[in-house]
C-alpha cells in the first residue's frame, strides 16, 4: 500500500494555476511533517514547501506563487500552485515524516508548464 497518495498534476500554460493533494493512507500515524519536494529532468530533488508544528517552509523559486496547507484531522497536504512558470515543470512528490523521524513519500505526480 502506497503510504501517500498525491492528485491534481496535470499541464497547464504559463501564468496558470494548479491543486496539488496528498493524503496519508488509513495505515499512517499523524504526521509531524508534510510537504512537498519536486525532481525535474537531469536535476536534484528539490524542497518546494513543508509544514510542521512550528510553521511552513518555502523554497526561495516559489515564495509568494505557492501556498501549502494542511487538514490534520485527515492527514492531508495541498499545494496551492499560482503563476506557474516553465521551470516549475517536474514530478512533484508528496513527503511526511514522524516526529521520530520515520520518513514516507508518494508515488509522484507530474506537473507541466507550457510557455
Amino acid at each position: 500500500q502506497v503510504p501517500l497518495v498525491e492528485s491534481g498534476g496535470g499541464w497547464v500554460q504559463a501564468g496558470g494555476s494548479l491543486r496539488l493533494s496528498c493524503a496519508a493512507s488509513g495505515g499512517i500515524l499523524r504526521l509531524n511533517t508534510m510537504g512537498w519536494y519536486r525532481q525535474a529532468p537531469g536535476k536534484q530533488r528539490e524542497l518546494v514547501a513543508e509544514m510542521t508544528n512550528g510553521g511552513s517552509n518555502y523554497a526561495d523559486s516559489v515564495k509568494g506563487r505557492f501556498t501549502i496547507s494542511r487538514d490534520n484531522a485527515i492527514n492531508t497536504v495541498y499545494l496551492q500552485m499560482n503563476s506557474l512558470r516553465p521551470d516549475d515543470t517536474a514530478v512533484y512528490y508528496c513527503h511526511g515524516r514522524y516526529h521520530w523521524g520515520t520518513d514516507f513519500w508518494g508515488q509522484g505526480t507530474q506537473v507541466t508548464v507550457s510557455s
